[in-house]
């Protein structure tokens, strides 16, 4: 007798034209250019790495890909999120350069938080928090999506405060966030980070910003610099020769031209 047979729960993905194999959750939140970006933003020069919210992996991941010095700790609060994290680094062969840890992110470097990552080991820290505030969106019902794109003000500054607790002095915070969140986001980093660069990205020529990707660094007060932004396709909807680097070659932002922290 035929027997039904549930579709697969997971599927798996490449990204960056190839270089790098995700498998993720068929249903809820899916990797997508925010983190590809963001691993992008960040300087080439950064050795420890702390991804906070990691999902599946793909920021971290993406990023020792670009950088084979680096080692990550990839922190995410949802245990099954967690193991994909894991398994994606096998799949990549960059088991040996990252530790997983299923955790929250808000009691990193605390006396009561995991041991891992250290208070002040890090050198980068990379980060996609939660957003969309909650007080102008209606919550979806999927858990997981609700987690990753639901958050107000105070939970972003208590991300930034963890980052803060990760880095070492003159560490790097690199962020992605909607542009609506621009002066939250300056309001967290007053009084822990400064040099902040922010990068806006735009769909087309010709529309605004969508995301707003921000780089600052532990202890600095340099005033802040807004860079060129990135346009990700033309008029026509072609993707542009820089996004293109980016999302399918694996190139780094910093490497086009941006000051480096």
């Amino acid at each position: 007798m035929a027997t039904d047979t549930a579709p697969p729960a997971y599927t798996t993905d490449s990204v960056l034209g190839g270089g790098l194999t995700l498998r993720q959750l068929k249903t809820g939140h899916r990797v997508g250019h925010d983190a590809l970006l963001l691993a992008a933003f960040a300087p080439a020069d950064r050795r420890r790495v702390v991804d906070l919210g990691a999902g599946v992996g793909s920021c971290g991941l993406a990023f020792l890909t670009r950088v084979p010095q680096a080692q990550a700790v990839l922190v995410e609060i949802a245990p099954e999120l967690a193991d994909l994290a894991r398994d994606n680094a096998a799949l990549n062969d960059l088991s040996a350069r990252v530790e997983v840890v299923a955790g929250d992110v808000t009691r990193l470097g605390r006396p009561s938080g995991p041991e891992v990552p250290q208070a002040g080991a890090a050198d980068l820290v990379l980060t996609n928090p939660p957003f969309n505030d909650t007080a102008q969106h209606r919550i979806s019902p999927d858990e997981a999506r609700a987690r990753a794109h639901m958050a107000d003000d105070a939970l972003l500054e208590e991300w930034v405060r963890a980052a803060d607790r990760c880095l070492a002095a003159r560490g790097v915070l690199c962020l992605i966030h909607r542009p609506q969140a621009l002066a939250a986001i300056l309001a967290a980093l007053d009084g822990r980070f400064g040099a902040v660069e922010i990068l806006p990205v735009h769909p087309r020529p010709d529309r605004p910003a969508v995301r707003l990707l921000v780089r600052a660094v532990k202890g600095r007060r340099t005033p802040p610099a807004l860079l060129p932004g990135l346009v990700l396709t033309d008029a026509d909807g072609t993707p542009t020769a820089a996004a293109d680097a980016v999302l399918r070659q694996g190139e780094g932002l910093v490497q086009s031209g941006l000051a480096q922290p």
